[in-house]
Formats: C-alpha cells, structure tokens, sequence
C-alpha cells in the first residue's frame, strides 16, 4: 500500500493498492458510513433509448460512495464496496458498487480516523516490505502450493500424482514433480523465498529437479522435514518455529507464534487472561503486556476502547488475522486474549 496524500482536516486519506493483501488491509479499514472515493464505469441511464434493446455503454467516471456493505473476494482479487452515489456527475442517491483491485487508487473520507484504524493503515504500508514465502508441501504423491499472505494461508493448487488413485488435477499421465516444478514457476515471485516441506525423501527429489529444470526460480529454496504434508505440514512448521531464519519477519509466523503462547500460558494457568471480560479487568489494573484481538472483532467497532486502554499504558496490540490458523485458535477462546506482565488478584 502507498499512501499518496493525507487530509486531516477533511479526514480522507489517498491510496494506491498495490498487492493482493493490501485489499485485505482496506477490507479491515472501511467501515459502514465511510465515503470511497474512485474510478469507476456507470451508465449513463438517462441517454439511454428506452425504445432500443441495447444498453447504454458505461463511461468511465469518479464517483464517491457511502459505504453499505464490503467484500473481499480473494479468489477474484477483488474488494467490492457497495453502497449509494453521495459524489459524482450523476445518480446521486442510487446504489453502486465499487470494485477495486491492485493499481486502483482510492481516497477514504471517515468522520472519525481512529487510532487503531491509522495503525492499520501504517502496518499496510509497513507490510509491503515484509517477506513472503510460497511453501511446497508435499509427500510421495500428493502436493500443496500455497503463499503466506498477510491475511492468511493461501493455496494455490493441490497436485496428486497419477498413482495416487485420487482425481489427478493436471493433465493425465504427466509427470508429478515436472507439474510441480511448472506450478511452481507460474506462481513464484522474485525475492520470495521457496520452503519445501514434508516427510519421507520427495521434497528433496523435487528440489534436486527444481534446480536442474528452472535454477533461478529454486536458487531460494530450504528444505525442512515436516510430520505431515499439505496445508498441516505448513502448520506445523510454523507452530513449532522450524526454520525461524525462513519465516521470521512474516505475518503468519508472527501470528501464530503469540497465539501459541497464549494456548501454553492458558495450559499452565500461567499470565495470559482470555475473553472480553477476563480481558478488560486485566487492562483496566494495567495488567497487559500484549494483546491479541481478531480481525473480525476489531471491525464490529466494539474493541475500540479496550486497545487505546492498552496503548496508553504502554502495552502491545495485535491484530490476528480470522484466516489464519491462528486466528481461528483466537476465535475459539473469545476472539480476545492478553500475556499479563503481572498475575491478577483472584
């Protein structure tokens, strides 16, 4: 994300979308009520021949949007905005939607630019210079390849070598390291490193391919052994921090190595508090060293508070992703979660 302008006053902010998990970001920092501003294409209704089949042809116009409804469409690479005309040449008051992708710009006007909001927007443009990887998780006859996001695990195919007796998603009788080494090469990005995963010997018969075939594209490549394959394996590794030097720094090892501390202090009844009520008591006595808060919680406008409470007394706020495998832990202990720097009385 590149933030082009700031205007306090008006309280609109200007960005350029740059990758995939920056619509991510923006799907977390719109809110219901907010004005979009971009390009979009509308028809212009009123010039239309209502005796003629054909519709009139959409032109390419700015129009400004009060929020109503977002998605993020992952496959798609896609955020739609949907709401009603409030800025533009035309049909003010009728609905439209906005839909966004990477190269767009947008400005967002809000009434109130929150503290954690602009957070976002900071981690957003902090978070294009943090690295990616792409894993291949594989055993004898099956393959995963999927990319660590910022907003999650993503998969992006699922390979089965014609042996397997499973439905073989490439084409019939082709050769199942060549397919995954082709995959591979389609989907790698320059300075992303390359992480094979996985039990038995196939990872490093595939690397030994990877390098022979396509040498630029797996000269960034690490192996480590893995109990499982698949989206499990790439689980695993980063639960259990194998191969730190790979994932450090990215947002899914980060993620999942704070909320795997809060499952081992709850395990030992150690300091850690969990669930809004638990949570709030902690923060009121300055009992919080970090907190942990799921995305979907935080765009219910509810948490607010609670975060300022904890920044102002100095303690440490993340935001946990819902489509991480550590989000989905988060969620099931409440969503909300603190490591304490003090026990609380009983």
């Amino acid at each position: 994300m590149k933030v082009l302008h700031q205007d306090r006053q008006a309280g609109e902010i200007k960005m350029r979308v740059e990758t995939l998990d920056d619509l991510w970001h923006l799907y977390n920092i719109i809110s219901i009520g907010d004005i979009i501003i971009s390009v979009t294409f509308r028809r212009d209704e009123a010039k239309t021949d209502k005796i003629r089949a054909e519709r009139a042809e959409k032109k390419r116009m700015v129009l400004g949007i009060k929020a109503e409804k977002v998605e993020f469409l992952e496959t798609d690479s896609r955020l739609r905005v949907l709401g009603t005309i409030v800025e533009g040449p035309q049909d003010l008051g009728a609905h439209h939607t906005l839909i966004l992708g990477e190269g767009d710009v947008l400005t967002v006007r809000k009434e109130n630019w929150t503290p954690a909001v602009l957070e976002r927007v900071r981690r957003a443009v902090e978070d294009s210079n943090k690295p990616k990887l792409l894993f291949v998780a594989l055993e004898n006859d099956e393959a995963v390849i999927a990319m660590a996001r910022q907003f999650g695990i993503q998969e992006i195919a699922h390979i089965y070598a014609p042996s397997s007796g499973k439905m073989y998603e490439q084409k019939d009788g082709g050769n199942f390291y060549g397919e995954i080494v082709e995959k591979v090469k389609q989907s790698a990005e320059p300075g992303v490193p390359i992480v094979i995963l996985g039990p038995g010997f196939a990872k490093e018969a595939l690397l030994t391919l990877g390098k022979e075939k396509e040498p630029d594209v797996f000269k960034n490549s690490f192996i480590y052994h893995t109990g499982q394959a698949g989206m499990a394996g790439i689980q695993e590794l980063m639960k259990t921090g194998m191969g730190a030097e790979v994932v450090q720094g990215s947002r899914a090892a980060m993620e999942t190595s704070v909320v795997e501390k809060v499952l081992e202090e709850i395990a030992k009844d150690g300091l850690v508090s969990y669930g809004p009520a638990d949570v709030e008591r902690a923060a009121d006595m300055g009992a919080v060293d970090t907190l942990l808060v799921l995305d979907t919680v935080v765009r219910q406008n509810r948490i607010e508070p609670l975060m300022a409470r904890v920044e102002n007394s100095r303690g440490k706020v993340i935001v946990v992703s819902e489509r991480f495998e550590a989000g989905k832990k988060l969620e099931s202990i409440g969503g909300v979660a603190a490591l304490l720097r003090f026990r609380l009385p009983s």
